[in-house]
This record gives C-alpha cells, structure tokens and sequence, in this order.
C-alpha cells in the first residue's frame, strides 16, 4: 500500500490498481486452466462425428490463459502500469454499504422467496441508505412487489421462486 499525493488534495492510502489488475487477471489465469480441465475430460479433440463435447470449451480456455496471461504481465511488469490508488476506505464503505445487504438479500430468497425478501429489502434500503421515512419505504416498496407479483404470477404465469417456507403459499400460487 503506497499513498499517493492527488493535485492539491491529500494522500490516499490504499492497494495500488496494478495490485488489483493482477490479481483479477491471475483469478482469470485459474478460471482459464478449470476450463481446459473440464474440457479435457469432456473430450477436447475431435471424434468421427466432429467436434468433441469439449472442443470450443477448450479454446475458450486457452483464450483465458492467454488473455489473463498478458493482462497479469502488464499490471506487473508493464510500462504504464497504473499505480493509483484503486480505492480509498471512504469509496470502499460505500460499495459494502451497497454490496453487504445483497449477499443478506441472495441468502434471504433461498428462505422467504423472492417476493418476501424483495419487500424487506426495497424498505430496508429506502429507509437507511435513501434517509425515506418508514412509512413512504413500507408502502412503496409493498406496492412494487405487488405489482411485480401480478405481473409475472397472474399475467404472464411465470412463477418465481417462492423460497423454502414460501409464506405466500395461502395465495395458492
């Protein structure tokens, strides 16, 4: 971690952007070598009837590997490489103030459904990031729901996931 002196501002400290580049491009790396696996095992080469199962799959891995590859050698060893700070603690609070609540949201749906878990969380965010009061939070976002509801439960018969103890389920849907 380096501060840096931005124009008449002061320091930032943080994880420089090439840091982060490179560990993005090394996961790439990683994710490109799992598919040429894969694909290997699925059978990559080709057969009597073309192709193999895992032939573009395997390809596709190479194109990651070769790609992540040369972004990891130019957030490393490159001429331009940007050594800025990527985030400072202020900018990284607000993106986990966003971030955070929405992994609670994805793990909430696998138990009350999307419906359920969509009202508490439209309020919750209304009320504490958008300062609304509870009330015009509550009413807003239990008409959105409602509408959203209709709209692909009655109108379009599209069902949603209704979680595992699917507190709606005396609607009948």
């Amino acid at each position: 971690m380096e501060p840096k002196q931005e124009s008449g501002m002061e320091q930032r400290a943080g994880v420089a952007t090439n840091v982060i580049e490179a560990i993005v491009a090394f996961c790439i790396v990683i994710m490109g070598i799992v598919v040429l696996q894969g694909s290997r095992a699925l059978g990559s080469g080709w057969t009597t009837d073309g192709p193999g199962s895992g032939y573009f799959p395997f390809y596709i891995g190479i194109i990651l590997c070769i790609s992540g590859a040369g972004t990891l050698y130019q957030a490393l060893f490159g001429k331009n490489k940007n050594t800025e700070v990527f985030v400072d603690s202020e900018q990284l609070k607000r993106v986990l103030s966003v971030l955070i609540p929405a992994v609670v949201y994805v793990l909430v749906v696998q138990f009350l459904g999307l419906y359920v878990a969509s009202v508490v969380y439209i309020a919750l965010f209304m009320i504490i990031l958008g300062k609304f009061s509870p009330i015009k939070s509550v009413i807003t976002s239990v008409a959105v729901i409602v509408l959203f509801f209709f709209m692909f439960e009655v109108w379009f018969k599209v069902p949603l996931f209704k979680g595992q103890f699917n507190p709606l389920g005396f609607l009948g849907y």
